[in-house]
C-alpha cells in the first residue's frame, strides 16, 4: 500500500458514461475508478506514480437530469491537420452549421463523493523520486488547489471542486444497492521492451454500494477483462 489521501468532490453535474451506450451518453449511477484516477491525475501526475482508488462514498442521493446539447458529428483528424502542414490539403476546418447534432444525454446533478485513494510508484520512476517526495507535492497542489488540467466528472463541460479532508461523512444512502457491471480502467498492453502501446482492453468489475460505500479494492480483485 502506497501514501494516501482523503479527499471532498463536488459539482453541479456529472456525466461518467457508459460504454454500451453509443450516441445518446447515459451516466453510471456513481463515478468510475477510472475516471476518478483521471481527476486526481489532473492535480498532479508523472509517468512513476500510479493511482489506485480504494473507497467510493457517495455523499447525496443519486439524482438523474435528462439535457440535450447541441453536437458536431465529425471530429478533426490528426492525419487532415498534418496534410495541410505539408501542403497537401485546403480547408480542413468543420463548419457546425453542416454537421450540428443534437443529443440526449442522462446526467447525474448535485453530486458530492468522498474518495480515498493511494499512489504506487512504477518502473518509470525518476531516480531521485520518492513516495515521500511524490506525496508532499501531491498533497501541496490538494491545499493550495492547483491543478494541471481543470478536474471534471466526466465531462469537460462539469468541473468538480476538490476539497483535501481528514474525515469523510457518512453518506445519507441506507441498504445494499447492487450498481451491475462498470467500467473499472483501460488496461494498456505493453510491447517486449515493456513501452505502453496505444491499444487497451477495458476492465469491468461489479460492485455493490453498501450504505452509501463502495469498496473498491475489495470488488477490483475480481476484474473482468
Amino acid at each position: 500500500m502506497g501514501y494516501g489521501i482523503k479527499i471532498l468532490i463536488e459539482g453541479d453535474y456529472a456525466l461518467f458514461s457508459r460504454p454500451e451506450m453509443k450516441v445518446e451518453r447515459v451516466s453510471y449511477d456513481v463515478p468510475t475508478p477510472s475516471a476518478l484516477t483521471g481527476l486526481i491525475s489532473n492535480i498532479y501526475w508523472h509517468p512513476g506514480m500510479k493511482y489506485i482508488i480504494d473507497t467510493i462514498y457517495v455523499l447525496r442521493p443519486v439524482q438523474f437530469v435528462n439535457i440535450r446539447r447541441n453536437e458536431v458529428s465529425e471530429k478533426l483528424l490528426p492525419s487532415a491537420v498534418k496534410k495541410q502542414m505539408d501542403g497537401m490539403a485546403d480547408d480542413i476546418s468543420i463548419y457546425t452549421k453542416e454537421c450540428i447534432s443534437q443529443r440526449a444525454s442522462l446526467l447525474l446533478k448535485n453530486v458530492l463523493y468522498g474518495v480515498e485513494a493511494h499512489f504506487e510508484l512504477t518502473d518509470e520512476k525518476d531516480e531521485n523520486q520518492t513516495p515521500e517526495k511524490c506525496c508532499n507535492i501531491l498533497l501541496r497542489r490538494l491545499r493550495k488547489g492547483q491543478h494541471f488540467a481543470q478536474p471534471c466528472l466526466g465531462c469537460r463541460e462539469f468541473p468538480a471542486r476538490i476539497t483535501l479532508t481528514d474525515k469523510i461523512p457518512q453518506s445519507p444512502i441506507t441498504g445494499d444497492v447492487d450498481l451491475g457491471y462498470m467500467l473499472y480502467d483501460l488496461q494498456y498492453k505493453k510491447d517486449k521492451t515493456g513501452k505502453s502501446l496505444d491499444s487497451a482492453e477495458p476492465r469491468f468489475y461489479r460492485p455493490h454500494m453498501i450504505n452509501g460505500v463502495i469498496d473498491v479494492a475489495k470488488y477490483a480483485k475480481g476484474l473482468l477483462c
